[in-house]
């Protein structure tokens, strides 16, 4: 399967785009980024192919949330895109069903 995710990451501006291909729970799940951002660009180089069971089983010790901590540092430590990397990833590999992810904030004055 073959998933496709845009992400427009906030105020920095930045926007990914995340294409996963999977063939299975078992096989690996081959990711592509495209980003105006340098350190998604690192991020994805470092998380090419991954397998969508072992991220589910590892959550958060996963290659890709691993990957994105030592990539993503300082105010990108919070930036939403690893977030769709893991969901592309589940989807590609047959383990989730496809659904949008969204966001939205309201900044209430107090």
């Amino acid at each position: 399967m073959k998933v496709s995710i845009n992400i427009q990451a906030g105020i920095c501006g930045f926007e990914t785009t995340v294409t996963a291909c999977g063939s299975g729970v078992k096989e690996p799940t081959l990711i592509e980024i495209e980003s105006n951002c340098e350190k998604i660009i690192a991020l994805g180089e470092s998380v090419r192919e991954v397998r969508g069971l072992d991220e589910i089983t590892r959550g958060f010790d996963g290659v890709i949330m691993s990957e994105a901590r030592n990539v993503l540092r300082g105010c990108c430590a919070g930036c939403v895109v690893p977030a769709g990397i893991f969901k592309a990833t589940q989807v590609a590999s047959e383990l989730a069903l496809p659904k949008d992810i969204l966001i939205s904030m309201t900044k209430e004055e107090e």
